[in-house]
This record gives C-alpha cells, sequence and structure tokens, in this order.
C-alpha cells in the first residue's frame, strides 16, 4: 500500500485532513474513525493516523473528492470543540502507531491457583525466600550459598551491530572497496566490539592533530572571525524559544519518506540518544557557520568527519552511567556528562577541518544550545537538512540510513520538547575547559602570543632602517 501525501489542519471545530489520492474512485472510499485513530483506504492509498485527541464522524463531517485535482478532503468533528490539536504538521507522529499499554519487559506473576479439591492456593512472590529461611532453621540456619559464574556474552555471528539502537548490520562489508574516506575502522567496521572502536577512534584523533595548524589558525585568526560574526538563519529571532517553524513542501515530502517504525527504547536508551543528538547538531552547526548555510561539495565529510557515531560507529556515552529513569535523566546526568559528550566533538573540530580553532567549536556549542531552545520544529529541521546534505554524496549517505533516518522519525514521534528545550539551557550555560581535550593547547596559544608581542611592529622596522650607520 501507498501513502499518500497529505497535510493536517483545524479550526474551533474540526480537524480537516487533505490527502493527494489522484486516479481513484469515490464510491470505493472507505473511511474508519475511532476515538484518535483514523483511517483511510482506497486502492492503492492507504493512511492511518493517530490524532493526540478524539474525533468522531457525525453530521458535521463530510468528505470531499476532487478528480481534477487529485485531492481528498475530510473534515472530522473534535470531540471537545476548541480543544487544540498539537503537532500537526509532525507527519511522523501522526503516523506513529498508539503507544503500546504493556510495558517493556513485561513480566506475568501467578497470585493464585486451585488444586485438585478446588481449593484456592494463594501464591505470593516471597513464598520461595520463605520456604528456604525455614528449611534453614530446621537445618542448624545453614543456608547453600554459591557465587554464580558470569554468563559469557551469546554470540552467533562476528558481526556487532551499530547506528541507531544498534538495529543495523551488513553496511560495512564491502567497505575496502568503496572511498569511504571518513570510515576510520577500515575493513574491521563489522566485527570490531564498541569498546575497539574507541580505541581507533582516539588513537586516529591523535594521529590527525596538528599543533602548527592549530597555532596558524589562533595567529591569524580574521577568516574566523568572519565566521563568528554570522547568525544562523534558524537562529534570527533574539527570543531563545520555540519558534513557528513552517515546514516546506520538500521538508514534508522528506518526512514521508522516513521509514514507518515504532521505537521502544529503554530509559538508558533514551538517555543516549539525547546525547547522541548533541554530537550531530555540534557538526551541523559546524558546517553551516563554515559554509554560512549553502552546503559545500566537502560539507558531507566535514559533517561525517566531526561525528564519532559516523566515523567511528562510535556514539555517546564516552564516561560510565549508572541506571538512567525517565525520559532524560537531569538528577543523574551531571553537567561533566554533557561536557564528556562534546568533548570529541571539540577534538575533532581542531584536528580534522579547514578552520581548527577552539573559539570557533566553542561558538558551535552556543548554536547547539539555540537549536535545542527553540524545540523540536527547529531540531527536526537541522536534522532533515544534515540528512539531505549526507544522501546526496554517493558514499556518506550510509549515514543517514544507520542514523537520521530513525533520529529524524524519533525526534518527532517520542522525543519530548520540554527535555530538548531544557536540555539546550544546560548546554548553554555549559563551560569546556581547554585542558580536558588532552592537547596542551594553553601553551600553544601562549607560544603564539609571546611571538607576537616579541615582534616589532612595521612602523619601528621602517625607522630603524632609516637611521645612518655609525660605522
Amino acid at each position: 500500500m501507498i501513502t499518500p501525501r497529505f497535510s493536517c489542519s483545524q479550526n474551533d471545530r474540526s480537524v480537516i485532513v487533505s490527502a493527494y489520492c489522484p486516479a481513484v474512485r469515490a464510491s470505493e472510499i472507505e473511511i474508519h474513525v475511532d476515538d484518535t485513530l483514523f483511517s483511510l483506504h482506497v486502492a492503492p492509498y492507504f493512511l492511518r493516523l493517530n490524532f493526540p485527541a478524539s474525533v468522531l464522524e457525525d453530521d458535521q463531517s463530510s468528505a470531499v473528492y476532487e478528480p481534477v485535482s487529485g485531492y481528498l478532503t475530510l473534515t472530522l468533528t473534535k470531540l471537545n470543540r476548541g480543544e487544540t490539536f498539537p503537532d500537526l504538521d509532525l507527519l511522523a507522529k501522526l503516523l506513529a502507531p498508539p503507544a503500546q499499554s504493556t510495558p517493556r519487559n513485561a513480566t506475568i506473576e501467578v497470585l493464585d491457583s486451585q488444586d485438585d479439591s478446588g481449593h484456592t492456593i494463594t501464591s505470593h512472590p516471597d513464598d520461595t525466600e520463605r520456604n528456604e529461611i525455614l528449611d534453614a532453621a530446621a537445618n542448624a540456619w545453614t543456608i547453600p550459598q554459591t557465587v554464580p559464574d558470569p554468563l559469557p556474552a551469546l554470540e552467533t555471528s562476528r558481526q556487532k551491530p551499530y547506528g541507531f539502537l544498534n538495529a543495523y548490520t551488513g553496511y560495512f562489508l564491502h567497505v575496502g572497496t568503496m572511498e569511504n574516506e571518513i570510515n576510520e575502522l577500515g575493513v574491521d567496521a563489522e566485527t570490531l566490539s564498541p569498546s575497539e572502536r574507541r580505541i581507533r577512534r582516539l588513537r586516529h584523533e591523535e594521529s590527525k592533530w596538528d599543533p602548527e595548524h592549530y597555532m596558524a589558525d589562533f595567529a591569524d585568526n580574521e577568516q574566523i572571525e568572519e565566521l563568528l560574526a554570522w547568525t544562523h538563519p534558524h537562529l534570527g529571532t533574539s527570543s531563545a524559544t520555540p519558534s513557528g517553524v513552517v515546514f516546506t513542501e520538500a521538508e514534508n515530502a522528506a518526512m514521508l519518506r522516513l521509514p514507518r517504525k515504532e521505537y521502544l527504547a529503554s530509559p538508558q536508551e533514551t538517555h543516549n540518544l539525547y546525547l547522541t543528538l548533541l554530537t550531530f547538531l555540534f557538526a551541523y552547526a559546524y558546517d553551516t557557520r563554515t559554509t554560512q548555510h549553502d552546503p559545500t561539495p566537502e560539507s558531507a565529510w566535514t559533517i561525517a568527519a566531526l561525528t564519532p557515531a559516523f566515523s567511528a560507529l562510535d556514539p555517546p556515552p564516552y564516561s560510565p552511567q549508572g541506571v538512567r529513569g525517565g525520559d532524560f535523566d537531569f538528577d543523574s546526568a551531571a553537567p561533566h556528562e554533557l561536557a564528556e559528550t562534546l568533548i570529541p566533538s571539540y577534538r575533532r573540530a581542531i584536528a580534522f577541518p579547514l578552520y581548527r580553532s577552539w573559539v570557533l567549536a566553542d561558538a558551535c556549542r552556543a548554536d547547539v544550545a539555540q537549536f535545542l531552545l527553540r524545540g523540536t520544529r527547529t531540531v527536526l529541521r537541522c536534522l532533515l537538512e544534515l540528512r539531505a546534505i549526507l544522501d546526496a554524496h554517493e558514499v556518506y549517505y550510509v549515514y543517514s540510513r544507520i542514523w537520521l533516518d530513525d533520529f529524524c522519525r524519533w525526534i518527532q514521534a517520542c522525543a519530548r520538547e520540554d527535555t530538548l528545550i531544557r536540555l539546550g539551557d544546560v548546554v548553554s550555560h555549559l563551560s569546556i575547559s581547554k585542558g580536558s581535550i588532552g592537547w596542551d593547547l594553553v601553551l600553544l596559544e601562549h607560544t603564539v602570543q609571546t611571538a607576537k608581542e616579541g615582534q616589532p611592529d612595521s612602523d619601528d622596522e621602517d625607522v630603524e632602517s632609516q637611521r645612518p650607520s655609525l660605522l
């Protein structure tokens, strides 16, 4: 079945769905409304939407099909007149199935049963433990104890998963014959464990670090100052609040092409996805700031090289974690964890691309914070632009398939706006020290400044050359 292009709007009493279904028979259109669920079927098109509140199909509802334009316009009555339906422009969120009532990894517990005579036998979770204690009391309180042996990880394949929620394998089987310049794992990309990928990433960053390049950009920073003065068009408004983004036709079409998936991420996985989002937005911020929002043929390389989840298949977290709870566990996530998440992005920003400047990297962090403060729609627009840049590359499109396709859908259907805004506030106040990078940036900058102060001024040199010699 084909999902038609569609859009949703609303007024005080109705929700209006406009679906493009060319060359169909109006008599074959089937419409079904059940509480928040709406479905449309007319061969070969099928559309199912899950609205944020209840709708009705009553006498006030209507369906009008225009054969010339191919558009079917359906008007559905709101159960509660005057209620505002949020996020009608987030198409992937509307396409998402209703949330499952059964939690992930749910267990079944038998509370009571009956014996052969029909008597009810009540079972309590602590019965086994209580019986063990009674047996121990009858045997001089000797409870058998053993140290359990850790079970080895069950591996049925040499391939190690990667990508969004570690759901992908097989995308780098033939990487040795492809011109993937940013792949830092080589032909072992499919088989390296997460810890081995991290070792490879760190080793590659060290090999690419060039102190002289960094010192040169620090000494001659006129071009970088121009980049710092530029303002991203998505951040043109002065108010750091969720913006009223209106998606273009191209962006709506891109959203409709996203995979139709439901994500059952654990609290730990959800927490890590928000951390990974920071690294994606950082790479996007660097490229847009250095190209002034006009992507170049090098943009795909720059983005992929600055993103550890792409170049080394090594997403956050980059520090040990405890058990997480909730959408994003701000109580457990100290600012140092967010700093450690962005440190690899800083390292790569001063080791790989053309402009290697600490102040430029820090400006990108500030951009990330502002994107987040403007909420879901601005973040989604950034990710869609990031995805479009990679999709246009004949090799790096693979990173859209294993990361950004799912991420763009997850942002719409699962990420919470208040979480993004709060995360943006924390990142805006984040302070990352130069010493945490692992390279002696302070010494290098001091060396450049000392050299500048020791050079005589050009006018002084001219005067000195005009003085007569005493010899």
